[in-house]
């Protein structure tokens, strides 16, 4: 009995060995690091490609919705240009934010995000983009296809924690959102986000 194709012997590397999903960019495959119900900060070790701590969190805050990155995508020259509060690229996967209806509380996992906008971020001069999205095959999130189709409190949730989870008591924060864009903007970043891959990692 062969293997079913495709098939890996060996688990791919999160980052470089999952694509960013056929219909990349309106809906991509979302790489899920951090749930709502996580009080300590995992991210994917860039070397082995497993998921590692890097901090537990200094406040009581939550993720709003799942997060985590878009596989073969890069924060360089072309993501930095797009965001004139910052310097460069923070040379790291483009982050995503998924909602979705039912709650999922289990992390290391891929899903299909449709793409609705994002935050422009940019932390200690770097450009950091949030890209927003909703679970594709999410039946309540059906009728979401931009940003102005959530409540906006949900938005300003996302706002909120992501100016203020990196907070330190008596520290100024170096993290700033200059504005919120919608479904057509996200597309681009994400797409200067690959193109940033391609010409950092290659084909």
């Amino acid at each position: 009995m062969g293997f079913p194709d495709p098939f890996y012997r060996w688990r791919p590397h999160p980052w470089h060995g999952l694509g960013p999903g056929e219909d990349a960019p309106s809906v991509v495959l979302a790489y899920i690091e951090l749930t709502p119900f996580d009080y300590v900060k995992y991210e994917v070790d860039k070397s082995t490609g497993y998921l590692r701590v890097d901090r537990p969190q200094r406040s009581s805050s939550q993720p709003p919705t799942l997060y985590g990155f878009v596989p073969q995508t890069y924060c360089g020259n072309r993501v930095g240009a797009m965001n004139p509060h910052a310097d460069r690229g923070d040379h790291d996967p483009l982050d995503i934010c998924v909602l979705t209806e039912r709650p999922i509380n289990r992390a290391e996992i891929i899903l299909p995000a449709r793409v609705i906008g994002g935050l422009q971020a940019t932390d200690h001069g770097e450009a950091d983009d949030k890209i927003i999205a909703v679970l594709d095959n999410d039946a309540v999130m059906k009728g979401v296809r931009d940003l102005k189709h959530l409540p906006s409190p949900l938005v300003e949730r996302l706002r909120h924690y992501f100016l203020t989870y990196k907070m330190v008591p008596g520290e100024d924060s170096l993290m700033t959102i200059e504005k919120v864009y919608d479904r057509e903007h996200a597309m681009r970043v994400v797409e200067a986000s690959l193109a940033d891959y391609d010409e950092t990692f290659g084909k």
